[in-house]
Parts: structure tokens; C-alpha cells; sequence
């Protein structure tokens, strides 16, 4: 099976392609950038669009904007080679990058939008941390001396275990099917909707 997955949801976005469980290639650029990446990591790895037998998109949460992105190149792909699609949660793959840390997304509106229980969005001086919980994703860059107060510990602004790699959503994807059945994770309303409910 050769998928092609990518995540736009937040400022870093990243593609990668994977045949087999085996990473050829990936890509970390910006969403507006994504198809182009998917052609190089094509062209690199000598297949073509019509090779591929699956995608696996982001579905957030994080930005409105980068999301709607995503969806609509990985929808768009779908429709034209007629292949099945799966939506994977950006913090579910910050986790599988970092197994046992806690996933933080910058939400903006000094908000953020991580794993605990369950996917929440908060802000970051109301996240319930252990002593010593590793926090990652550009949440927990942004926010580092807030968790950090609270004894939690991020890693280095530069560490790559603060991006949502596109190879974990690959690793995690199942329930393939049709484009139009992935749905995004938002969990609130788009900036521009809560300024205008003001």
C-alpha cells in the first residue's frame, strides 16, 4: 500500500510518504505548500499520483484555515484517483511521536488544545499536569514558562518531537473510506464565527 499523508493544522505543516509502514520520503513546509510536496516526495520516491492507494489527512485541531486546507487537497486527491481516505488527529500523532507526553497546540486566544483525558481546549494555566509531565507542540513552546511553573518539562524549542509528523498519522490510520466522511476536529468555533456571535 502506498499512502500519502499530510497535517496542516498548525504553523509547520508536514507530508510524508509511506509504502508499506516504510517512510520514503517527508516533507515539513507550510499548508499552501502541501501538493507540492506530495509531487517531490512522488517524483523522489519514482511513482506517480495514480501509484497511490490511500491518504491520511490531519484533522486538527488547530487552524481553522489549515485544516479547511488540508481537507479540501486531501478530498480533492481523493475525488480525481478515486482512493479511500482516513483523518488522523494532530494530537494523536504529537503523542505517537512522543509516547507518554502530553500534546499542546498553540489555539491561539491564549487558549490551547491538548490530550488528557480526551481533547480539550483551555487555556494553559488551567491544564492539570504531574510533576515532571513532558509537554510538546508548539502549545508547549509557546506556553513553556506557564508549564513549566506548573513542573511540567518541554523540550528545546528546536526538538523535533514539537512537530506533527506526518509519518505517525500514516501509522495510525484505519477506517479508510470515502473523502467527504473525514471530518475536522475543531473543538470551538472559527475566530471569525465568535467575532461576529459578539
Amino acid at each position: 500500500m502506498l499512502t500519502l499523508a499530510f497535517d496542516t493544522a498548525t504553523r509547520v505543516a508536514t507530508a510524508a510518504l509511506v509504502r508499506d509502514g516504510t517512510v520514503l520520503g517527508e516533507r515539513v513546509s507550510r499548508a499552501v505548500s502541501v501538493l507540492e510536496d506530495a509531487d517531490e516526495l512522488l517524483r523522489e520516491a519514482g511513482a506517480e499520483q495514480r501509484d497511490l492507494t490511500g491518504l491520511v489527512v490531519g484533522t486538527g485541531p488547530g487552524s481553522f484555515t489549515g485544516i479547511r486546507i488540508g481537507l479540501a487537497a486531501a478530498r480533492g486527491l481523493a475525488f480525481s484517483l478515486s482512493i479511500p481516505v482516513a483523518g488522523v488527529s494532530t494530537l494523536d500523532a504529537l503523542a505517537a511521536g512522543a509516547p507518554g507526553a502530553v500534546p499542546v497546540i498553540d489555539a491561539r486566544r491564549r487558549e490551547v488544545f491538548a490530550l488528557l483525558d480526551g481533547p480539550r481546549c483551555l487555556p494553559p494555566a488551567e491544564l492539570e499536569l504531574s510533576p515532571g509531565t513532558v509537554c510538546v507542540g508548539d502549545g508547549a513552546v509557546r506556553y513553556r514558562a506557564v508549564l513549566e511553573e506548573k513542573g511540567a518539562e518541554v523540550p528545546p524549542d528546536s526538538s523535533p518531537l514539537h512537530v506533527p509528523w506526518a509519518r505517525h498519522h500514516a501509522a495510525l490510520a484505519h477506517d479508510f473510506g470515502a473523502a467527504d466522511a473525514v471530518e475536522p476536529l475543531y473543538l470551538r468555533l472559527p475566530d471569525a464565527v465568535a467575532r461576529a456571535a459578539r
